[in-house]
């Protein structure tokens, strides 16, 4: 069976958090909306007034018959199919909870460069970014990842010896908020060292690492969740 994921085809976003599963344990599944009319797919899909359980937003994931929304939901989904969950519920529930943590740190990294809208430029919010991204990197982002240093003290990876979609996921967020704001990611990191050695032990992974390196992992950019805007990675 060859799972389709439907997702914004120029950008990461959360999607990818989807696309590190599927490509870490090297299953079949098409990028639907990056294909010959795959966005008049989606979009299609998305507004079917037959379809029982529409998503509000992409990324969703068609299984068959199945139609699964939202990041965290997919993920639990496909989790103990594809082998990045464990067996027990109470497990699985914690592979969730840490990836619900997860969201909310990524919710929260998009409103620092757009605190008032989404729906207004950038350049229409900047001075309220510059005071949203100062409070960000000064509290909530050594927080959060205090948080994970914790979670992961002396293991392997964030339940033990094993990797869940979990991990992955984690390691995506260093990757955007390294990209976003480079010299407060290294001061922050140098009071966490377990984070920088996890997230090397998880680009190490051979399908990871293949992926990271092929055109099919999109690059970070100014469209997606995670932005680079040199004002706002000011050390304070």
């Amino acid at each position: 069976m060859t799972y389709e994921l439907f997702y914004w085809p120029s950008i990461q976003g959360r999607g990818e958090y989807v696309r590190l599963a599927l490509e870490d344990v090297g299953a079949a599944y098409r990028d639907v909306a990056r294909t010959a009319a795959g966005m008049k797919r989606m979009m299609a899909l998305m507004d079917s007034p037959r379809l029982k359980t529409p998503s509000f937003a992409p990324p969703f994931l068609r299984d068959g018959k199945v139609i699964v929304g939202q990041t965290a939901n997919i993920l639990l989904y496909l989790g103990s199919r594809i082998g990045l969950a464990p067996k027990s519920e109470a497990a699985r529930l914690w592979v969730h909870q840490l990836q619900l943590t997860l969201a909310d740190l990524v919710a929260e990294t998009h409103d620092a460069h757009h605190p008032i809208s989404v729906n207004l430029y950038y350049e229409d919010q900047k001075r309220e970014a510059r005071a949203a991204s100062r409070a960000f990197l000064k509290e909530r982002v050594p927080q959060f990842l205090d948080y994970f240093h914790g979670v992961l003290g002396k293991q392997r990876y964030l339940t033990g010896a094993r990797a869940t979609y979990a991990d992955l996921s984690l390691f995506q967020v260093i990757e955007g908020l390294r990209y976003a704001f480079p010299k407060n990611m290294a001061r922050i990191e140098k009071k966490r060292p377990r984070l920088a050695d996890f997230r090397h032990r998880v680009a190490e992974r051979p399908r990871l690492a293949a992926y990271l390196t092929s055109d099919r992992r999109i690059r970070f950019s100014t469209e997606g969740i995670f932005r680079h805007y040199r004002e706002l990675d000011r050390l304070s």
